[in-house]
């Protein structure tokens, strides 16, 4: 027979093959993240991207530390993923945080969330927002200090202000709420790279247009927020472009590590998420909540794994 020349591989799944790996991932969410990126530079002036390019670095050699230590090769660098947690702690950041800010956060996020675990893929914790939350409750009165955006290039802005959020939820007086459009473009006060929805949208459309994202998390995510907005009494448009809900929810919210596998789970996943961030900034103590929202659905993960796995094909149900 013509097959008794052939030679039969036997080998377990998966059985389809492709030039896309971790390191092509990751280089899309940075290209995703870059438009957000220069525009928190160009509204917050070059310290911000001293700020940026000192979180990148930072962790980018603790992940080279942490490595050393546990004897693995250097070469894993490659895979870009100490960059995007450097990345994307520092859009979460505020633009005038002090350099050891960033350097201290990135230390807990590569080393205590994810090296500690065994590295990318076995840490059942966002690192970025992992480093976030220490920071907030470490040193609450920096990661809570604002300036006003200095609309133009240059080197940081002098003039505190508070965030829209924290003026409509604790009705600062002496200040008044940017416009539509200057919360949607990008100018007003926040984290680095958290105030271009317009932008940030982009990123997230092209990651989802990439199939690095799905749809799932982040529509059913911003979708919870505008509609118990509405329902509480709270203008639905105001709370969906204030504050970090389009970063949070395109692209830590989508973390492939970190969230369901299963369709039905990674709409529970969004909706869980943006309960929690309505919960948090309507009746908790800080003016924002998304990041502690996804935390706690990230911690939730495996029991919504489990709740809706798919039945295994042949599988008689009891």
């Amino acid at each position: 027979m013509e097959l008794e020349n052939e030679k039969l591989i036997v080998s377990s799944s998966p059985h389809i093959f492709t030039t896309e790996d971790t390191s092509y991932a990751m280089r899309q969410v940075i290209l995703a993240l870059l438009p957000a990126t220069l525009a928190g530079i160009y509204f917050f002036g070059f310290y911000a991207l001293i700020v940026i390019l000192v979180s990148v670095v930072s962790s980018v050699l603790w992940e080279a530390l942490a490595l050393y230590i546990r004897r693995k090769p250097l070469s894993i660098l490659k895979d870009y993923s100490a960059v995007v947690t450097g990345l994307l702690l520092a859009l979460i950041l505020p633009p005038n945080v002090p350099f050891w800010i960033p350097i201290i956060g990135t230390g807990v996020a590569i080393l205590l969330a994810k090296q500690v675990f065994g590295g990318i893929g076995e840490n059942f914790l966002n690192p970025a927002l992992v480093g976030r939350a220490f920071l907030l409750s470490s040193y609450p009165q920096i990661m809570t200090s604002w300036v006003k955006p200095i609309g133009g290039l240059g080197f940081m802005s002098n003039l505190s202000t508070a965030t829209p959020l924290a003026i409509e939820k604790l009705k600062l007086t002496g200040y008044s709420l940017p416009s539509y459009w200057d919360l949607f473009i990008g100018n007003r006060a926040g984290c680095i790279g958290e105030t271009s929805i317009l932008l940030l949208l982009l990123g997230g459309l092209w990651l989802i247009y990439k199939n690095i994202i799905d749809w799932k998390i982040p529509v059913s995510f911003i979708l919870t927020v505008f509609i118990m907005s509405f329902l509480v009494g709270k203008d639905p448009i105001f709370q969906i472009i204030s504050g970090g809900l389009f970063l949070g929810a395109f692209f830590m919210a989508t973390d492939w590590v970190t969230t369901p596998l299963t369709s039905k789970g990674r709409l529970i996943f969004g909706i869980g998420a943006g309960l929690f961030t309505i919960v948090i900034r309507f009746w908790g103590a800080y003016p924002e909540g998304d990041s502690y929202g996804i935390l706690v659905m990230i911690a939730l993960t495996a029991l919504i794994d489990n709740l809706v796995k798919p039945h295994r094909f042949g599988e008689v149900k009891k």
